[in-house]
């Protein structure tokens, strides 16, 4: 059950990181939820680096952090993935 908690995390974060960064991205839905993912992940590290990893109540900081991971990995995620997909179009024709 934690992995299928992750991955709608991973896609909530994914969203609206895309929504968050100006122009359209041209990811498939299951890449937007791994980056959200990997976002979250990566939020979650800067912030037990920070010490706010574990805080009582609702942890506004770290849910920042992990969503400022998710635009982070979702900004230079997409044009990779584009080049990859756009070289891989280009060797078909």
């Amino acid at each position: 059950m934690n992995w299928l908690w992750a991955i709608i995390v991973g896609l909530v974060l994914g969203v609206l990181a895309r929504a968050i960064i100006p122009g359209k991205q041209h990811i498939p839905l299951w890449l937007t939820a791994v980056f959200g993912l990997l976002g979250a992940i990566l939020g979650n590290a800067v912030a037990s680096w920070a010490g706010v990893g574990v805080t009582s109540g609702f942890d506004w900081i770290r849910h920042g952090l992990q969503l400022g991971g998710a635009v982070l990995v979702v900004a230079l995620g997409t044009p990779l993935w584009e080049s990859i997909r756009g070289r891989r179009r280009r060797q078909r024709v």
